[in-house]
């Protein structure tokens, strides 16, 4: 699949133009953390005696635990589809995020800074958790190719035009 490309939206006073990547490059750091997510959830299991009837909730503590809460608002017409993803806490440079005709990603990863505070002794600055991940599946099917995209007051924003009658004819 080719990389996308989101167009420029018209500059902004407060809004950054945001690159989208391409869904397959996103696709094994989705599955890594979701690894990694049940992995947690195991141990959990593990934790309390291998007392089954409690996976999912497991699970949903293990995400609770490796991922910050990201709230997403949705407002569909019938020719675009607008969502916006809270994302506060990260930047630019750490977010990334794809856009597929039935399906929106968003990752992301916070920066961690280090310092030595004493000879082999060293401090991590961040708050935990510091990753989100998201999948949207739309009710609608979109064009990627003309998503505009841009990250404004800590709001991922995605105006994703929706794919018309006559482009689903056409693509049958």
């Amino acid at each position: 699949m080719k990389p996308q490309k989101a167009r420029t939206p018209k500059p902004t006073l407060s809004g950054v133009p945001f690159s989208l990547s391409s869904p397959a490059d996103l696709q094994s750091k989705v599955q890594k953390l979701q690894l990694a997510i049940a992995r947690r959830a195991h141990e959990l299991f593990e934790a309390r005696g291998r007392e089954h009837g409690h996976d999912l909730d497991d699970w949903l503590r293990a995400k609770s635990e490796m991922l910050c809460p990201v709230s997403i608002a949705m407002s569909e017409s019938k020719d675009r589809v607008r969502v916006c993803a809270s994302v506060a806490g990260f930047d630019q440079s750490e977010i990334e995020a794809s856009v597929e005709p039935g399906r929106i990603t968003i990752l992301g990863k916070k920066k961690q800074s280090t310092k030595e505070t004493e000879p082999g002794t060293t401090e991590r600055s961040g708050s935990y958790p510091d990753e989100i991940l998201e999948v949207i599946d739309l009710a609608t099917e979109v064009l990627p190719e003309r998503a505009i995209v841009e990250l404004k007051a800590g709001e991922l924003i995605l105006e994703l035009p929706a794919v018309s009658k006559n482009e689903a004819e056409t693509a049958a």
